[in-house]
């Protein structure tokens, strides 16, 4: 990740994309997704939570083992409040790696 405190913002560094974040997508998804990538606001790692539905709702948390980003133990830790923790062997962003994987998962909790 690059942060720029004085600007404001953090974003995804684009030469490390590939082999962080989309690693086990092909290379045109993988350009793609790149292409779209922006910084975001600093502002929203600190500001508080007001609300969390997982308080109120089933919530399901899908681990990807094959992130770079995020390491699957992270995740694990991140899932423990959630009803259904399923892991997945993919990168960071399944949805793009794995489409029908994700979908199954969606429509099997319906």
């Amino acid at each position: 990740m690059d942060f720029d405190p004085d600007g404001g913002t953090f974003g995804a560094r684009p030469e490390l994309f590939a082999e962080t974040f989309v690693q086990d997508c092909p290379p045109d998804i993988a350009r793609d997704a790149a292409a779209l990538l922006v910084r975001q606001t600093l502002a929203v790692t600190q500001q508080p939570v007001r609300a969390a539905a997982w308080h109120d709702l089933p919530t399901t948390y899908v681990v990807c083992t094959e992130d770079r980003g995020t390491p699957a133990a992270a995740q694990r830790e991140f899932s423990r409040r959630a009803n259904i923790v399923i892991e997945v062997d993919a990168g960071h962003h399944p949805f793009l790696s794995q489409p029908q994987t994700i979908a199954d998962i969606i429509t099997s909790l319906c």
